[in-house]
This record gives structure tokens, C-alpha cells and sequence, in this order.
């Protein structure tokens, strides 16, 4: 997959995180660590894909915000993704909220065109693995081969280079 034009398409969040039973400050969020990782292997091109209203810093009230806008399938974004034709393989990273990616990414990912792609998803999660992330994008990448995820335990992503390396 390194010799293949790729682009990483990603959600992450910084601030109070749960760490393993405890919450713990975080300045860079786990998935954008993994999708770090991955942008220096292959060389892919990123896009973050970010909420038009933040969440709260606080991780309690952002579990609660997450699952109003899961329930809703109401999270705008600052900016749509950029064209994607140009791209062979689309790495998409997303935490897990509520068993599966934030609204944010249906937001983003909607509607574009997959015809052809290659899709590698990965995820970072406190216990719940990839949960029903493959499933997801295989229904909105319509046209695309969606591939063997990865899922890291957010508490050990800035230690899993070599995970990500073994995968890639």
C-alpha cells in the first residue's frame, strides 16, 4: 500500500480522555497520534475532519454530546472533505463513540465517490475494538473494498508505531 497515492480522512478529540478507568488530559487525540503514524509511513496526504460545534472539553458531557448528535444524525463540520478521485487508498481513522464512528465522519464521508478505492479503516478505543466500524463504512463507501481495520487502545497509541507499521 505505500506505492499507492493515499489519503487519511480522520476524526479525533483532545482534552479530558478515559483512559483504562481513570481520565486523563490529552494535548493531541489518540486517533490523529495513529493517523500521524500512518502519514509517516506512507507518505499519505490528511484531512481532519472536525466538528462546526466543538465538543466539551469535559470527556462526561462530551459522551453525552456525542450521543445526542449519534441519535440525531445531526453533526455539521467545519469543511467538507477535499476531492478524493486523485486517491487509491483512503485510510479512514475514527475513536469509538457509542459503538461505532462519531456523526462527524457520516457527515463527512456521505456522498462522495468510492468507485474503485481502497478503504483502511482504523480506530482507537478503550475496549471495544473496531465495533461495527467496518460495517459502517462499508455501507456509505459504496463502490469501494473496505479492508482489514486496525484497532489500537487509545491508552497505548503514542506506543504503537510498530502496530501501525505491521498493519500498513
Amino acid at each position: 500500500m505505500k506505492d499507492k497515492k493515499s489519503l487519511i480522512i480522520y476524526f479525533s478529540r483532545a482534552a479530558e480522555n478515559y483512559f483504562g478507568g481513570e481520565m486523563r488530559h490529552i494535548d493531541k487525540g489518540n486517533t490523529e497520534v495513529i493517523a500521524e503514524y500512518i502519514r509517516d509511513l506512507t507518505g499519505a496526504d490528511m484531512f481532519k475532519v472536525e466538528p462546526l460545534k466543538p465538543y466539551s472539553t469535559n470527556y462526561m458531557e462530551c459522551i453525552e454530546e456525542a450521543k445526542i448528535r449519534t441519535r440525531e444524525h445531526n453533526a455539521p463540520i467545519k469543511e467538507n472533505v477535499p476531492d478524493i478521485s486523485s486517491y487509491e487508498v483512503i485510510y479512514i481513522g475514527s475513536p469509538i463513540y457509542w459503538g461505532g464512528m462519531p456523526e462527524e465522519l457520516f457527515t463527512a464521508l456521505k456522498e462522495l465517490d468510492y468507485s474503485g478505492k481502497i478503504i483502511r479503516p482504523f480506530v482507537t478505543h478503550e475496549g471495544s475494538g473496531l465495533s461495527g466500524v467496518p460495517r459502517q463504512l462499508a455501507s456509505i463507501c459504496v463502490g469501494a473494498k473496505v479492508l482489514d481495520g486496525l484497532a489500537i487502545v487509545g491508552s497505548q497509541a503514542n506506543s504503537s508505531k510498530s502496530k501501525v507499521e505491521e498493519w500498513i
